[in-house]
């Protein structure tokens, strides 16, 4: 088998000066036995912008690559049992009909399904479900500070850190710039693993001491000193509250609608073959 044909090499130049928008006659490029490759399949690889010699290389590259597709295809098809062949011929035709399956219901369901979730429909949800929100991780609202090494005012700091009114926390803000890293939304929950990847020196913690509320850390390395405060704390196997579990529960919601119009599509489509003649059972 020759890599590539002096006929390809002129469709190349031709392709690649010439008008796009042209029609390719089908014309065969390769040939792995009885199988053809065609201009047409490959028309697309190649844009107007490019070198001859890339072109050259991206054409050649998928036309030893669809070669020895075809290569192993017949090899296997000399080799295996009639039974195999039966039986992946059968998978082929069932995946082929899942493809298309799937593709219709979801242009269906995207047109049809109402991507709305209410807080109504979320809190409703929960409050029926709630003993399936059971957390497997530490859940905590904390805050933190980053100071570079050297930094002066780290006594200030602290006290505004600690005590984090409105005014401490506008002042704070104000000095981020001379902040490594920072983040004051202890309103929020996150994940407790998550915390200990953002902050490794609290890795070396005993986790147990750490998971208090209101706890607070001051602890110093090479690279600084960390300002740690943990507001609050929500242990494994508490349900989960309402606020972290959010985007999870409206993407239930949203599946179980999706689960719903398929289900209603399948009886529909079914039930409209039936009346019209496209479906029969016969005794």
């Amino acid at each position: 088998m020759r890599y590539i044909s002096s006929s390809v090499l002129i469709f190349l130049a031709v392709i690649s000066c010439g008008d796009m928008s042209q029609k390719i006659k089908q014309e065969a490029i390769a040939r792995v036995n009885d199988t053809y490759l065609y201009k047409e399949d490959v028309a697309n690889l190649v844009s107007a912008g490019m070198s001859k010699e890339d072109s050259i290389s991206i054409v050649t590259n998928f036309i030893n690559t669809w070669a020895t597709k075809q290569l192993f295809i017949y090899q296997s098809k000399r080799n295996l049992t009639a039974e195999e062949l039966d039986e992946f011929d059968s998978l082929v035709e069932d995946y082929k009909s899942t493809l298309y399956s799937n593709a219709y219901k979801n242009a269906v369901i995207n047109k049809s399904i109402n991507m709305e979730v209410t807080d109504q429909d979320i809190e409703a949800y929960y409050k029926e479900n709630s003993e399936n929100f059971n957390l497997n991780q530490e859940l905590v609202k904390i805050r933190y500070l980053h100071l570079p090494t050297g930094y002066n005012n780290i006594t200030a700091t602290k006290q505004e850190f600690n005590r984090f009114n409105d005014e401490d926390e506008e002042d704070l803000l104000e000095k981020k710039l001379e902040f490594v890293t920072y983040s004051f939304s202890d309103s929020n929950w996150v994940q407790f693993d998550q915390v200990l990847h953002r902050i490794p020196i609290l890795k070396k913690q005993n986790r147990k001491e750490l998971l208090k509320n209101g706890k607070y850390l001051q602890l110093s390395d090479s690279a600084g000193t960390y300002m740690v405060k943990i507001k609050e704390v929500l242990t494994k196997n508490r349900v989960a509250p309402l606020e972290f579990i959010k985007p999870t529960i409206r993407q239930i919601i949203l599946s179980k609608r999706k689960r719903e119009l398929i289900k209603k599509l399948e009886k529909d489509i079914t039930k409209d073959a039936i009346k019209n003649k496209q479906f029969e059972i016969y005794d």
